[in-house]
């Protein structure tokens, strides 16, 4: 919306005698970008994009599918095509691309769980309280995320393995090129899908899956419908503390470093290398935005998130990665495939 507004002021420029004044537009949009946050909730909750992909197409016939009022129908599915969700032609809608890909429960690309996790009331009290943290230069609830045992990560465990399965699978494809691997380190393994998917396109590896023990039921659980239970290894406690023992050909390390600090970072990377054999790999997937840390935008982005929720993580560079890993002892590194919104860093022992 504030492109298109953007749009129209740059045309209207070039048009003798049309304002082109700044308006106070974009401030409302931002102060009310809530009620995005709470259309999008409820979309998910009572399924208006699987409704529409299933031809429920017109106020009445949405109401009728997802059990609502036709006026409460009407004014959501126009706000959705307001922001671009929907598409709106007479009294009839249809999903965007993304929504249809991604938010019509038909899907197998569907997403809209992750609900569960990103806006749990954790979450939303951290962002809630910014200035604070913004005065702090971390979180202003306590430790945020990264309190011991946090039942969010639970959430985000369940909510998040269908959003990831697709990288998941593109990064271990991408790592099978540099050889088989047979004994892998999957730290915060969260839901397991990364460490899983190296298994499947591994026959013989064994994955060694670090999380909070309670985190760590979801893995098994996932890795047992993997049918892979017997290859699928769990070291329960912080990533920190645990004794993950030695000789992997492969570490992976998927969104876990933004938590924490740089010296923090180091500490940890260089804990990684000294798990890994001679000539072993570190695989880090991670959001790394460009120099400027303002584009690609959603990336560079979540840095706030970081600023939100974490003490002291933050969205860091590619030349902030590679210093850590050389301080951590790696002999070199490669920036590897985009996976989403993650990029594949390859680090070697």
């Amino acid at each position: 919306m504030a492109l298109a507004t953007q749009q129209h002021k740059t045309s209207a420029a070039t048009e003798p005698g049309i304002s082109t004044q700044p308006t106070p537009e974009r401030f409302f949009n931002a102060i009310n970008a809530h009620q995005q946050t709470a259309a999008m909730k409820a979309a998910v909750e009572l399924e208006i994009f699987t409704a529409i992909a299933e031809g429920n197409a017109t106020a009445p016939a949405i109401a009728g599918r997802c059990r609502v009022a036709e006026r409460g129908a009407r004014i959501l599915c126009d706000f959705l095509a307001i922001h671009g969700f929907l598409s709106k032609q007479g009294e009839r809608y249809s999903n965007a691309p993304d929504a249809e890909l991604f938010l019509n429960h038909h899907s197998p690309a569907y997403i809209g769980g992750a609900i569960e996790f990103l806006l749990t009331s954790h979450l939303r009290q951290a962002h809630g309280e910014l200035t604070e943290a913004v005065r702090r230069g971390g979180t202003a609830i306590g430790q945020g995320t990264l309190e011991p045992e946090n039942p969010d990560w639970v959430k985000f465990a369940k909510a998040m393995a269908p959003l990831v399965g697709m990288p998941a699978q593109m990064m271990a494809a991408e790592l099978r090129k540099g050889g088989e691997s047979r004994k892998v380190l999957d730290i915060a393994a969260g839901h397991g899908m990364f460490g899983i998917a190296v298994a499947l396109q591994n026959p013989a590896a064994h994955i060694y899956a670090a999380d909070w023990k309670n985190v760590l039921e979801v893995a098994q659980q996932n890795a047992a419908n993997a049918g892979i239970s017997s290859r699928y290894h769990v070291l329960p406690g912080s990533a920190f503390e645990t004794d993950f023992g030695r000789d992997f050909d492969l570490v992976l390390i998927p969104n876990f470093l933004h938590h924490f600090d740089i010296p923090a970072c180091t500490r940890f990377l260089g804990k990684a290398h000294a798990s890994l054999q001679s000539g072993g790999r570190a695989a880090i997937a991670e959001f790394i935005p460009n120099p400027d840390r303002i584009s690609p935008p959603t990336t560079a982005a979540f840095s706030m998130m970081m600023l939100a929720t974490t003490p002291a993580g933050d969205a860091y560079t590619l030349a902030e990665y590679e210093q850590m890993l050389h301080n951590a002892g790696f002999s070199r590194s490669e920036l590897s495939i985009d996976m989403g919104l993650n990029r594949l860093l390859i680090a070697y022992k």
